[in-house]
């Protein structure tokens, strides 16, 4: 399987909301770096570490969390999508951003995952501070 599939089920996982099945596309030492300065940045190590992750970002906006990936392109083990995500919160303003997401492989899972998001002030205040 090619690099850009393993992402692809990931994608498709991740629209879904099947977060047992974008488990299945990690590696059990996966690295999700998440950027910022607000109360989900930081380095998220392993799948039910990262699923915990994902849960936080429904669980935060009341379930409006959504992310959509628009374009993927590869070069050898490492993915790159644009992808676009967007949540609602009580007392802010909505978060509606456009990203890129980079991704490396090994094998069939997902190693390390890389976010950059257009605005991270504005993100950084939608999730506000822990």
């Amino acid at each position: 399987m090619s690099a850009i599939d393993v992402v692809g089920k990931y994608g498709a996982a991740a629209a879904a909301g099947d977060l047992e099945a974008l488990a299945a596309t990690l590696h059990p030492d996966a690295v999700w770096h998440q950027p910022g300065a607000n109360q989900t940045s930081g380095d998220h190590v392993g799948p039910e570490a990262i699923v915990a992750h994902l849960g936080r970002f429904f669980a935060l906006s009341n379930g409006t969390f959504a992310l959509v990936t628009e374009s993927a392109t590869e070069s050898g083990n490492l993915v790159s999508t644009t992808v676009r995500f967007s949540a609602q919160r009580d007392g802010v303003p909505d978060l509606d951003q456009h990203g890129v997401d980079v991704f490396r492989v090994e094998g069939d899972k997902i190693a390390e995952i890389w976010l950059i998001g257009e605005d991270q002030a504005v993100e950084d205040a939608f999730w506000g501070l822990a």
